[in-house]
């Protein structure tokens, strides 16, 4: 069977797109006609297109909906209900790319696979930790089990990453906002008022000179501003998709003075969730490390991680292998080694995680209480300087008549 996508017209005149799986293009067809569709274009969806042209944003809401299918799915077999039944279940209250995705795996399921091996074939939609764990619940006949605790982890990850990004939101907003009220005041509001005072004032004062210059070199340079602006943004979007420059990227973001320690207690928390999440599921370590390092986007961790998994596979003590990395902060190394000669590394590695995600929730919060203010501050005095330069030329305007 296939994955077919398809745009058409439903009985109330209304345009409808979706996916479906089936046979041929013809019983597809004769599907949507059952369904009232009259189909204007199906077309079969191939898996390999969308993993090479799927963009990062879509991935990121697919990776969201798989969090919560991976909960659903887990409560289903819980109570009873056949995998293939579960996922028909997710499939039908889901849309998009999601959606499609699940058809491919509801597919290869049916075929005889399974749900570990159907999830593998879409590597950039379902990342390397979750197959496996869902392969140890497969080979060991506790998939509700290794579902929760999946679920568990990916409720953890995704809350740590929305309380940052909630976090960042007003602040990233009052940057836009001053960037462009200031771009409209120099560039259509401050020239023509300008204009006039010059008629009756013969020297404008300074901060009308300085604000006269800005506003003149916007307007007469403006698209020279905007090409080396869209440049250097096209440069820096380039550099950051190969390795060299994620790695330099990610290197410079740990040594910043406020946010590196929050990215480096971000990162170890992910790693930490990982490997104690599949510790739990019977997952030996050098295993674990080395899907963790597969599951980390941070280039620094990543590397840190696959010479670690090196070292451990060779003998080495992990705390040790950890250490001489250089990407772990002392207290990350040390609970790894008391966990693994206590036999509770899954239990001291969760609790390492929910310290560092509860550190990070607090300094992100103090940091944008505290970057609020500045960049309130930081609009008022731009707009105060353009009062400024506005009032007095109109004041000595007023002193000569």
């Amino acid at each position: 069977m296939a994955v077919f996508s398809y745009t058409g017209v439903d009985r109330n005149a209304a345009t409808v797109h979706g996916t479906l799986v089936a046979d041929t293009p013809r019983q597809a067809r004769d599907q949507l006609r059952g369904d009232g569709v009259r189909v204007r274009r199906l077309a079969e969806t191939s898996q390999h297109s969308q993993r090479n042209y799927l963009p990062q944003w879509t991935i990121r809401s697919v990776s969201t909906h798989w969090a919560t299918a991976v909960q659903e799915m887990a409560m289903m077999l819980h109570a009873g209900i056949p995998l293939l039944d579960a996922i028909d279940t997710i499939t039908q209250q889901t849309r998009g790319s999601f959606r499609a995705a699940m058809l491919g795996v509801r597919d290869r399921v049916a075929a005889g696979s399974s749900l570990a091996e159907a999830l593998s074939e879409r590597p950039d939609l379902f990342d390397a930790a979750s197959v496996h764990m869902v392969e140890v619940g497969e080979s060991s006949g506790t998939l509700e089990s290794v579902l929760d605790q999946l679920a568990e982890f990916k409720r953890k990850q995704l809350g740590l990453r929305d309380s940052v990004t909630t976090a960042l939101v007003y602040p990233a907003f009052l940057i836009c906002f001053g960037t462009a009220a200031g771009l409209f005041l120099m560039t259509s509001v401050l020239p023509p008022l300008l204009e006039n005072l010059q008629e009756t004032v013969d020297v404008l004062p300074w901060p009308t000179r300085v604000a006269q210059a800005i506003s003149q070199a916007l307007l007469s340079y403006g698209w020279l501003f905007a090409v080396g602006t869209g440049l250097i943004a096209f440069i820096m979007i380039v550099a950051l998709r190969s390795e060299r420059g994620k790695e330099v990227w990610h290197r410079g973001l740990l040594r910043l003075p406020i946010i590196g320690p929050m990215v480096t207690k971000q990162g170890v928390s992910r790693v930490a969730m990982i490997i104690g999440t599949l510790s739990r599921s019977g997952v030996e370590l050098t295993r674990a490390v080395e899907l963790a390092e597969r599951s980390t986007t941070n280039r620094v961790f990543k590397r840190a991680l696959r010479e670690a998994g090196e070292r451990i596979a060779a003998g080495e003590e992990v705390a040790d292998a950890l250490q001489q990395s250089d990407a772990f902060p002392p207290l990350a190394v040390r609970v790894f080694s008391v966990g693994q000669e206590s036999g509770k590394l899954d239990e001291m590695l969760f609790r390492l995680a929910d310290d560092y995600d509860a550190q990070v929730a607090i300094a992100s919060a103090r940091f944008t209480a505290l970057l609020e203010p500045v960049l309130i501050l930081v609009l008022a005095v731009m707009v105060g300087f353009l009062l400024l330069a506005t009032i007095l030329p109109i004041l000595e305007a007023g002193n000569v008549m």
